[in-house]
């Protein structure tokens, strides 16, 4: 079931974090850009805001955002790197293309 009355993602550029406001709490996802790598540094869900799926949109939406604007990524923050793990249509999108591979893999 979804909620169309959901308050939009933006990129909040002078802060460097992908945001949504829900019932007067900010979840949000921060990253720092060096070229054409985004690195996503942690994403914040408080704690009212739990179990609703809203860090899935802010991976989703951020990661959506990525791939029109041509960037590659670097999953520092724990929750996009397990959301990209379970995710393979978006290995395209890793700076690291052999992040994802078995350890016992030589690089």
């Amino acid at each position: 079931m979804t909620d169309d009355t959901r308050p939009a993602i933006h990129d909040n550029v002078a802060a460097h974090r992908f945001e949504m406001i829900v019932d007067r709490h900010a979840a949000v996802a921060t990253y720092a850009i060096d070229g054409n790598t985004i690195t996503f540094i942690h994403t914040v869900v408080p704690e009212a805001l739990r179990g609703r799926g809203i860090a899935r949109e802010l991976v989703e939406f951020a990661l959506a955002s990525v791939r029109e604007r041509g960037l590659k990524v670097v999953p520092k923050c724990e929750v996009f790197e397990a959301y990209m793990r379970k995710h393979p249509e978006t290995h395209d999108l890793l700076a690291d293309p052999a992040l994802f591979d078995a350890p016992d893999q030589s690089r």
